[in-house]
């Protein structure tokens, strides 16, 4: 039987991980990886990268998405782009994402900031199929995660990391083989709500009012405290006075 050929698209630490796992368990999963796309993103990269992984095992690394082969399969894991029908069609069975957030509740960026400030008690990391949308299609496996209610935005995301390698690990043999059912977020939304967020809101969600009641500052630094970026503030007399893990 030949094996099944996969386009990887990703980044981040995560990125590399799922990456790994697949080149890794390749015998078992009668997979071979062809080509990747990544983007590099010093802030967050890890030693080890999406990019850095490619080179080690000489797989082709894409310029852009219009340079995409045919493939049985996609497997998107923190890519940056979103995908237009032609590139989801170059997978023969399935193009796949993992969103690092519950569906539907939280589609688009920012999704560990807004679960802070929305005061969530569970979170979650969902692989769904792709579409054209943003985080729109049918999930085929998720986890969903009780989370503190002090909880900062990075420890958020590390939690979410943690959960999601698990979530790929556990599921990616059975969505190769086809074994899994797909459920419609369509028709979770009654129960679970939904929203979309984009990546310009963190702006608005660090500019903190000193008139608002304490609680609801400290959950906005705690919601966008994060090392290697601008930290939330406030403007006093013109200025921005800016906030840290110590502020409160």
């Amino acid at each position: 039987m030949s094996s099944k050929k996969i386009v990887f698209l990703g980044g981040k630490g995560i990125g590399a991980y799922c990456l790994e796992h697949l080149l890794d368990q390749k015998q078992i999963l009668n997979t071979e990886v062809v080509a990747v796309a990544t983007k590099s993103n010093k802030a967050l990269d890890s030693s080890q990268t999406v990019s850095s992984l490619a080179k080690r095992e000489a797989i082709p690394i894409l310029n852009n998405l219009d340079e995409l082969p045919k493939c049985d399969y996609i497997i998107s894991v923190q890519y940056h782009e979103i995908l237009k029908q032609h590139h989801i069609d170059k997978a023969s069975a399935l193009a796949i994402n993992l969103h690092m957030a519950p569906l539907p509740e939280y589609r688009g960026c920012n999704q560990f900031s807004f679960a802070i400030i929305d005061k969530k008690k569970v979170f979650g990391t969902t692989l769904h199929l792709m579409t054209t949308g943003i985080d729109d299609g049918d999930i085929v496996a998720e986890r969903r995660f009780q989370i503190s209610d002090t909880i900062w935005v990075e420890d958020l995301l590390a939690q979410t990391v943690d959960e999601s390698k698990v979530l790929f690990k556990e599921n990616i043999k059975s969505i190769l083989t086809g074994d899994f059912e797909a459920v419609s977020q369509a028709s979770l939304e009654q129960e679970r709500g939904t929203s979309y967020h984009f990546r310009k809101e963190i702006k608005d969600l660090k500019v903190i009012d000193k008139n608002w009641p304490n609680e609801k500052q400290k959950r906005h630094v705690r919601a966008t405290f994060m090392s290697g970026f601008e930290a939330p503030y406030s403007i006093v007399a013109g200025e921005k006075e800016y906030y840290n893990k110590s502020s409160f």
